[in-house]
C-alpha cells in the first residue's frame, strides 16, 4: 500500500513494487511525492515499472556486461566499436550511473564532439554505438527509455567520388610493380573490394567462363589477419570479367600468384593491405600523378564504367554486392541516365520520318 510520511521536514513516499519489496523516495514538497507515487502505480498497472535501483549500475560496468553478451560481430567491427568506446564514449559517461544519463547529457556530448572538430561520420558512429548500449539497458529493464533517442546529429556531407578513366587505369597499372598490375586492373573493372582481392583464391578464378567467385575476404585487425566470408549474403557473388582483364589475370596466375592465393605479399604469404598500401600503392599513385587516390576508388571506378556501358541499377547492385538497389541509387544514382533522358530517347524512336520540305510558299494573310 502506498503512503507518504513526513520525516525531518521531508516527505517520504513509500510503495510496494511488483518485486514485493518496498521502495521509498524523499521529496521537499508533498505534491511531488504524490506525483511520484501516482507515476509508480501507473507503471505497475501498465507492466512498465522498473526498479530504480537497477539504474544505479555504472555505465562502465554495464558496457562490460553488454560487451560480454554481444555476439555475431565481425572481428573488425568489434575492434572498431572498442576503439570508439575507449576514445569517445567511456571518458564521457563511464563513471555515471546508467539511470542518471539524461537526454540533454547526450545532446551536450554530441555538441562537444562537434565543436572539437570531430568529423560528422565519427560523431554519428559514436552515437550509434552509445545508442546500442543504452537500448540494451532498456531491454534489460535497467532504464525505461534510451536517452539517445531523437538526438540531432551533424550531417555527413557526401564527398564527391573519384573515378578513373580507362587511360588513367592503364597508367596506374603500368606504374605499380608488375606483381600488382593485375590487382589494379581487377579492382577497376570487377569492383572487388581490397579485402576480397586479398582473400581471392586460385580456385575461385574461372578462366573458361571469365569470372571470379567472391567467397572469402581477409582483413587486418590490430595486426592480425582475420579470414571470413563476405559481410552480407549479397557480397557472396560471381563477377564477370572482360576478356582483356581475364587475360591479365591469367598471366598473373602463371607468374606471380601463390600456390593458393591469387595476390600475395612480396615475400609470399597473405597480402597485408596496410603495409601494401603504404609500400606499393601510394608510390605508384604518386608516380602516375593520380594522387590523392584510395584503393577503394578502384571500386567506384568499376561501378561508373558499368553504368557507362548501359548496366541498369539491379545489374550494378548484384555485381557490386550491394544489399539493395536503394543503396546503389543513393551512391551512384547521379551517374545513371535520368528518366527524362530515357523518355526523350524512347519517344524519338516513335517519331515517323518526315517528308522532305517542298519549296516554301509564303503564307497568305487572312482576308479581313
Amino acid at each position: 500500500m502506498a503512503h507518504i510520511q513526513r520525516i525531518n521536514g521531508k516527505y517520504q513516499a513509500r510503495f510496494r513494487g511488483p518485486d514485493r519489496k518496498e521502495h521509498a523516495k524523499r521529496f521537499a514538497r508533498k505534491v511531488d511525492a504524490e506525483k511520484w507515487l501516482a507515476e509508480q502505480e501507473t507503471e505497475k498497472h501498465r507492466g512498465t515499472w522498473i526498479d530504480p535501483r537497477h539504474g544505479l549500475t555504472l555505465f562502465a560496468d554495464w558496457v562490460d556486461e553488454w560487451r560480454a553478451t554481444t555476439a555475431a560481430l565481425r572481428p573488425s567491427t568489434r575492434a572498431r566499436d572498442e576503439s570508439y568506446l575507449r576514445t569517445h564514449i567511456l571518458p564521457a559517461f563511464g563513471s555515471a550511473p546508467v539511470g542518471a544519463i539524461e537526454h540533454m547529457a547526450v545532446r551536450r556530448w554530441i555538441a562537444e564532439m562537434t565543436a572539437a572538430g570531430k568529423a560528422p561520420a565519427t560523431v554519428q558512429k559514436a552515437h550509434q554505438i552509445m545508442s546500442k548500449v543504452m537500448a540494451s539497458a532498456v531491454d534489460a529493464r535497467l532504464i525505461a527509455a534510451s536517452p539517445c533517442l531523437k538526438v540531432k546529429l551533424p550531417r555527413i556531407e557526401r564527398e564527391e567520388m573519384r573515378f578513373l578513366s580507362p587511360d588513367e587505369i592503364a597508367r596506374l597499372a603500368g606504374t605499380i610493380h608488375p606483381m600488382y598490375r593485375a590487382l589494379v586492373l581487377l579492382g577497376a573493372y570487377s569492383g572487388l573490394r581490397i579485402g576480397e582481392m586479398a582473400g581471392l583464391k586460385r580456385a575461385r578464378v574461372d578462366q573458361l567462363r571469365r569470372r571470379v567467385d567472391v567467397a572469402e575476404i581477409v582483413t587486418e585487425v590490430q595486426g592480425h589477419l582475420v579470414w571470413g566470408q563476405p559481410k552480407t549474403r549479397a557480397g557472396r557473388r560471381q563477377v564477370p570479367l572482360p576478356g582483356p582483364i581475364m587475360d591479365e589475370l591469367t598471366g598473373h596466375l602463371e607468374r606471380w600468384a601463390g600456390p593458393e592465393l591469387v595476390f600475395t605479399a612480396p615475400e609470399g604469404g597473405p597480402l597485408r593491405v596496410n603495409a601494401w598500401r603504404r609500400r606499393q600503392w601510394a608510390p605508384a599513385v604518386a608516380a602516375a600523378d593520380l594522387a590523392p587516390l584510395r584503393v577503394h576508388d578502384l571500386r567506384h571506378t568499376a561501378v561508373a564504367l558499368w553504368i557507362a556501358t548501359g548496366s541498369r541499377e539491379l545489374e550494378v547492385s548484384r555485381r557490386a554486392g550491394h544489399t539493395s538497389t536503394s543503396f546503389t541509387q543513393d551512391r551512384y544514382g547521379h551517374l545513371f541516365p535520368s528518366a527524362e533522358d530515357d523518355f526523350a530517347e524512347r519517344l524519338a524512336r516513335l517519331v515517323a520520318p518526315m517528308p522532305e520540305l517542298a519549296d516554301v510558299l509564303p503564307i497568305r494573310a487572312a482576308e479581313g
